[in-house]
């Protein structure tokens, strides 16, 4: 059994899975209060959520609601001796367009970064593979794309864009690879803040 930790987003989802059987499922939508409402949200699963390892969003999207996902599973993994894995929200949309739509072969997925840019990254349904590393560019500088995924899809220049986010029980749609990255954040850009020299 896992237990799968979203908060990277506007979505705070969690869900119970047992290879690719949904145990329990739940997902609210909302850009703030996630440090609030995960922990019950993960205590009203069965038996409290407890589960043989925990499978948690490093990123990228808000800072902190990456952070929140991030302790909350790293203490649980803690507290119930567990290992704590971590999957990227781009891998997570890619896997979600690739199973609703089995015609496309290859996919944009952009979500909104902040300070008028968004994070991007392109997948192809062949072992859900990134065709290139996480970047992030200002909107109107991305090469147009037959398909575009994500918060930020309707910015990109493409034939067909798909509002997509989200969501912890699709982490079942991810191959074993992309399920293994170390439990620690993934931005999509540097810090704004620099240190004093």
């Amino acid at each position: 059994m896992i237990l799968v930790i979203e908060t990277a987003t506007t979505a705070c989802s969690v869900a119970l899975l047992d290879g690719a059987t949904i145990i329990a499922h739940d997902h609210q939508e909302g850009a703030r209060g996630h440090a609030e409402r995960l922990i019950p949200m993960i205590a009203a699963l069965p038996d409290g959520g407890r589960a043989d390892a925990i499978l948690v969003n490093c990123g990228p999207g808000s800072f902190t609601g990456v952070r929140v996902g991030l302790a909350a599973a790293r203490a649980l993994g803690l507290a119930w001796g567990v290992p704590v894995t971590g999957y990227s929200t781009h891998a997570l949309l890619a896997a979600r367009v690739f199973a609703d739509h089995p015609e496309l072969d290859e996919t944009l997925i952009a979500i909104e970064g902040g300070h008028g840019e968004v994070f991007i990254q392109p997948f192809v349904r062949d072992g859900l593979a990134a065709q290139a590393p996480l970047a992030s560019q200002v909107a109107e500088s991305v090469p147009f794309w037959r398909c575009v995924a994500g918060s930020a899809a309707a910015r990109i220049r493409c034939e067909v864009a798909h509002d997509v986010g989200p969501d912890a029980r699709d982490a079942r749609l991810l191959p074993a690879a992309l399920r293994a990255l170390p439990a620690e954040p993934i931005y999509g850009r540097a810090p704004d803040a620099k240190p004093n020299p």
